[in-house]
């Protein structure tokens, strides 16, 4: 295991923070935890392909985020849970445009359940109902986020020398 610089402190504490602040700006626009989610810092979901050390970074930025959840501490733990495993599987994607599959699978997948069982209350048809409902809004928002937005990061970073010095050789041949 690589010990972490200081570098990898500095950008993973940079993304928390932009990822908060983005939510924390779409929220204004009931874009973060409307009935359809399109959470703006998602689209850093991505940045662990090319920088792993953003993975932790995104981690806390959601959690900071979820404080604000009207899900309470429940969207604090499967929320950040959920973007805490799509970071780790997007610095083990293959290639760049996979980068965003994470992020929409997870959310998709662990989200939902929550979400309706919130809104419902009880494994009944209201509850099917709303799963249903959420999860393909989960997936059209993250697929907004981190496929849009996403994909903008992924084939501009490497573009910009200060950027593309910090990522490893075997990511930018994976472009």
């Amino acid at each position: 295991m690589r010990k972490s610089t200081t570098r990898d402190l500095t950008l993973a504490a940079m993304v928390a923070a932009v990822y908060f602040v983005l939510c924390y700006f779409g929220n204004i626009f009931q874009l973060t935890f409307g009935p359809v989610q399109v959470r703006l810092g998602e689209a850093l979901t991505v940045l662990p392909f090319l920088f792993p050390a953003t993975a932790p970074g995104l981690a806390l930025g959601c959690l900071l985020t979820n404080i604000l959840s009207p899900y309470g501490p429940i969207d604090m733990i499967v929320g950040t849970l959920a973007t805490a495993i799509a970071a780790f599987l997007s610095t083990k994607m293959p290639r760049w445009y996979l980068a965003a599959l994470p992020p929409i699978v997870m959310n998709a997948l662990l989200l939902p359940p929550m979400w309706a069982w919130a809104e419902a209350g009880a494994l009944n048809g209201a509850f099917w109902a709303a799963y249903t409902f959420k999860m393909w809004t989960f997936v059209v928002g993250e697929a907004l986020a981190c496929y849009v937005l996403g994909s903008v990061l992924l084939l501009a970073l490497p573009k910009i020398r200060y950027f593309r010095t910090m990522i490893p050789e075997r990511r930018l041949a994976a472009r």
